[in-house]
């Protein structure tokens, strides 16, 4: 990112078609089948662009399960762009299950779109796709997967899934910078899309077209220095081996933190048997707890941690994901028994 590049480089141009390349295959797909499309801004971008351009404006109604601010965060753009829409409210500490889902569509069957968070950051849920999306494309169904925290850490096999679309973005498990979100998108329901978008910056299909017929030029000003240092971090992940040894590093973090924050008293928002790698909740240990302060003493020590999201507990979040190895964990879990038995005073668990 310390280099000068120009967007109209055809060096540039190539690297963008070897990314969008690159993403098809670390999810598992043929590009007869899937293209990536890169949106420029963050996942929620990339969220917007994809519900905008994938919903047509007449005859179709969107189911969307929420069980998390990002399930929120998408209701609150269909209420924006007038997509008619049904929702189903699962609570924030449960996964969202096919039953439910199935459920909601017996009542609602105008219902021609679904979408859902696959790993749901407001408390760590790692909500069950490979059960709930099969069975809705057998309805013939158009599914849409939120996979902003789990894409490039989680493995995903779009074609087994048989997913339309798919959302991530630069910064999370690739472990790139913020910058533009990506659609990985089934070509032949991509290709239905033209004339749906609300927008005119956002408009998915008209995004693809341009990199498609143009070589890999962005329609309008790209984010060439991300896009390079996505490059390179695409890079790491196959040094490191891949999405499953990423995914490997990922769940030790996570165990180890658990285990460890557990030991020191801490308490879980969420039951293991839903807990994702990405993200862990863990509920105040006081009811006098000043989060703020936590965050401060931490941060200054090198660590920066999430506050909470969820509405019925004060809880706060660490993640487990990026340049983390074990060590690092370790070194947190050292930071916070300190923290507890000298700042809270409260004793140690065994």
């Amino acid at each position: 990112m310390l280099i000068d590049h120009g967007t109209w480089d055809d060096d540039y141009k190539e690297l963008t078609q070897w990314v969008r390349h690159e993403l098809v295959a670390i999810g598992n797909a043929s590009e007869d089948n899937y293209t990536a499309v890169l949106m420029q801004g963050s996942g929620s971008f990339g969220v917007e662009a994809m519900l905008g351009t994938a919903i047509p404006k007449q005859n179709a109604t969107l189911l969307i399960a929420a069980n998390g601010a990002y399930g929120e965060r998408m209701i609150e753009i269909a209420d924006y762009l007038a997509i008619p829409h049904v929702v189903l409210q699962v609570p924030e500490d449960q996964a969202v299950t096919l039953a439910a889902v199935e459920e909601t569509l017996a009542a609602h069957p105008e219902v021609t779109h679904f979408a859902v968070v696959h790993c749901e950051t407001t408390t760590g849920i790692l909500n069950p796709i490979e059960t709930i999306i099969p069975a809705l494309a057998d309805k013939g169904i158009i599914t849409i997967v939120d996979a902003m925290s789990s894409f490039g850490g989680v493995p995903i096999d779009l074609e087994k899934l048989h997913v339309d679309y798919l959302i991530t973005s630069s910064n999370k498990c690739v472990q790139g910078v913020p910058g533009f979100s990506i659609v990985l998108a089934k070509k032949t329901t991509l290709q239905e899309t033209e004339g749906n978008a609300r927008s005119l910056a956002l408009d998915l299909y008209q995004q693809y077209r341009t990199f498609e017929d143009h070589d890999g030029k962005w329609r309008f000003t790209s984010p060439t220095h991300v896009v390079y240092a996505f490059a390179e971090a695409l890079r790491e992940l196959e040094q490191e081996g891949g999405v499953t040894a990423r995914t490997h590093r990922y769940h030790t973090n996570e165990t180890l933190l658990q285990e460890g924050m557990q030991k020191l008293g801490y308490e879980l928002v969420i039951n293991q048997n839903v807990q994702s790698p990405i993200i862990t909740s863990f509920k105040y240990p006081t009811t006098s707890f000043n989060f703020r302060a936590f965050y401060e003493y931490l941060k200054e020590r090198g660590f920066i941690i999430y506050p909470g999201k969820v509405s019925k507990c004060d809880s706060f979040r660490i993640g487990n994901i990026g340049e983390v190895s074990a060590d690092d964990i370790n070194r947190l879990l050292n930071l916070i028994k300190t923290y507890t038995k000298e700042k809270l005073q409260l004793p140690i668990g065994s």
